[in-house]
């Protein structure tokens, strides 16, 4: 492009002068401002590329070129040519406009709405108007008319439109009539160089018959421009299409390519995808090929010392609403893989690209079926002759796993090559893995109820030994006595209880229980603990439910406990209204504490382990000879200068 041409060039959207960024599917050249809204739209609304930076395949340069100069912005721009459209408000961005939001709306309604795009009539049926349309696409390739044929593409016709009555598509007629322009735009808008006509020739055969030989290689060229951008991409280098060629598989310098678990199962994963679902897969890829380049040039091309803000930052491929929502969401997310991340994948799309262009099966396709019998498989083998062994198997690390797989895979391997070959797995294979799977699970499902009764019995032992270390450490439990001396915790906390109610005032003993609170079964512990907080209502203790139902036959009888814990209390009693009558020096309160005496000597005998822990009596003193002491207890009214000349009185 002559430095004189260039001058005369300004941008289509706001008319800056020497424009160095072009539209290639709107036939414009724009600045670097409008460009970074271009970039924002997509590529779907918007091909940008650098006139000096971008590598430029000669004939499609000449297409824009032509196209510009022809007068094609003005189909982009034809409702605002009109003089009303003044009126109506309707205006060109200026070279004084703010990009934001002046510039930014105006380009987004012209390439994205098509907002002032000449409109047809309208008709009932639109796909009569896209098929007139594209007849007269057919019809106008023929010609040098670029801007006649870029107009019908604007209005909705179709570059792959396949004539019913001349049994072919636009392409084979411009590449018949050795029209590069209209075959550079035509591709441009997706026409595919490698479809065939009603004769089974394709475009690129027309060229070849017609002598246009520079046409048929650069529709070869297009046939193989996603591959040919990728490997450029990665090694800057592009296969020789003329010596056959067609694709370039590059490798990592440093051989660090991800052989990882996790990249092996997705490089599986992609060789098992349909073609149209790959077809899609390497598209989006392509698309942030582009974006990344395109972005390289942009920071490039800057001058940083005076870059504006507030131009649009493309961190990830723009929505493209006429694909799914899942899709865009992964073409986005194709932006956060690192350099290292996204070469691989595209190592691997160029790879299988080629292996479904030659016709090649997978290469090891053991590897797919090991993957799942992997995990169902490899502990089935040996089933029938681990019967006996126990359900319970040490569970292998990875790195065991790592190490056993190479010596498993040998026998399995063996009866695998005869078969699975290239060929597809049959729907035996397929069964007998689904059969696998099945006896996995009802093993899996028989060692989790294995699981569970061990669990039952292993709590049910911690109960038995909790049980034993709580009869051995009652002593310590103040609050929680043995629940192996029921007999004895019902007298001892009976006399407790009288000392409680001789010693604390009036106000405390709503807090205290009458002698019917403590049934046989001796619950009184548990209605105490209930009453202090320990129990709400309806809610029980399970080793004291446990107890309550088991007895010891080496225990004495509820009755026989019962009925000297009551003697022992009655003889209580009557020394505590000797106490309180002052009665103290009378020969019958003498006999009376040697009657309690013998009756704690009774309860003794019957309870033979009762004298091995301190019992709770031992605050009355019973067995120290100080009755003032023992009397101060049981009476707080008797002065505290008790005579202790009485001493012998007790003895």
């Amino acid at each position: 492009m002559s430095k004189r041409l260039r001058n005369a060039e300004v941008c289509a959207d706001c008319s800056v002068t020497e424009p160095r960024w072009a539209s290639v599917n709107r036939g414009v050249l724009i600045c670097d401002e409008c460009c970074s809204v271009h970039r924002s739209l997509g590529r779907h609304s918007s091909q940008v590329r650098h006139l000096m930076h971008t590598p430029w395949p000669s004939t499609q340069l000449q297409m824009v070129q032509t196209l510009y100069s022809n007068g094609a912005n003005s189909i982009w721009e034809h409702s605002l040519l009109d003089p009303a459209s003044v009126m109506s408000g309707k205006r060109k961005a200026n070279p004084q406009d703010k990009l934001h939001p002046n510039k930014s709306e105006f380009i987004r309604a012209k390439y994205q709405m098509l907002a002032f795009v000449h409109r047809m009539p309208c008709r009932d049926d639109d796909s009569l108007t896209a098929k007139d349309l594209s007849k007269q696409l057919h019809s106008s390739v023929r010609t040098g008319n670029l801007e006649t044929c870029l107009r019908l593409l604007s209005l909705g016709a179709q570059a792959n439109f396949f004539h019913p009555e001349k049994g072919n598509t636009p392409l084979h007629v411009a590449a018949k009539a050795g029209q590069v322009s209209q075959a550079e735009l035509l591709t441009v808008y997706g026409a595919d160089p490698g479809a065939p006509d009603s004769n089974g020739k394709t475009p690129i055969d027309y060229a070849r018959e017609a002598g246009h030989h520079d046409l048929a290689d650069r529709l070869v060229e297009v046939q193989y421009e996603l591959t040919d951008r990728l490997a450029f991409y990665l090694c800057g280098r592009k296969p020789d299409h003329k010596n056959n060629q067609h694709f370039i598989v590059p490798q990592m310098a440093d051989s660090s390519l991800d052989l990882s678990e996790l990249a092996k199962a997705a490089k599986k994963k992609l060789q098992s995808l349909s073609n149209h679902l790959f077809e899609e897969l390497a598209m989006d890829v392509y698309d942030e090929v582009d974006r990344r380049e395109t972005d390289a040039v942009w920071l490039a091309t800057q001058n940083h010392s005076t870059l504006v803000t507030e131009t649009t930052v493309v961190p990830f491929l723009p929505v493209n609403p006429e694909y799914s929502s899942t899709r865009n969401q992964g073409r986005q997310k194709l932006a956060r893989f690192n350099a290292h991340e996204f070469a691989t994948l595209v190592i691997d799309i160029l790879s299988d690209a080629k292996r479904r262009q030659q016709g090649n099966s997978v290469a090891s396709p053991k590897d797919n079926v090991e993957l799942i019998l992997k995990s169902v498989g490899v502990r089935h083998c040996s089933d029938s002759q681990d019967n006996d062994q126990p359900d319970y198997d040490s569970v292998a690390s990875d790195e065991d796993t790592d190490q056993e797989l190479p010596s498993s895979k040998g026998d399995r391997t063996k009866s695998l090559d005869s078969d699975l070959s290239d060929s597809p797995i049959t729907m035996q294979e397929y069964l007998d893995v689904k059969t696998a799977l099945s006896a996995s699970e009802a093993k899996i499902q028989h060692l989790m109820k294995a699981n569970n009764n061990l669990s039952d019995e292993l709590r049910l032992m911690q109960k038995k030994t909790e049980r034993g270390a709580f009869v051995t450490t009652s002593s310590s439990l103040p609050s929680f006595p043995s629940t192996l001396s029921w007999s004895k915790d019902e007298s001892t906390q009976k006399a407790s209880k009288l000392e409680k109610q001789s010693s604390m005032p009036e106000s405390d003993y709503d807090n205290t229980f009458n002698d019917s609170e403590m049934d046989d079964s001796g619950l009184y512990r548990r209605g105490r603990l209930r009453s202090s907080g320990w129990l709400g209502e309806g809610t029980s203790i399970p080793e004291l439910d446990d107890l309550e139902m088991e007895s010891d036959p080496s225990l004495p009888s509820t009755e026989d406990v019962i009925r000297k814990t009551e003697q022992i209390t009655k003889n209580i009693q009557e020394l505590l209204r000797a106490a309180q009558d002052n009665k103290h020096d009378r020969p019958c309160e003498r006999e009376g504490v040697r009657r309690l005496r013998h009756s704690l000597g009774c309860f003794s005998t019957l309870v033979p382990w009762a004298e091995k822990s301190p019992s709770p009596l031992q605050p009355l003193s019973l067995r120290s000879p100080d009755p003032t002491s023992w009397y101060s207890g049981l009476c707080p009214c008797l002065p505290a200068s008790y005579p202790a000349q009485k001493e012998y009185m007790w003895l």
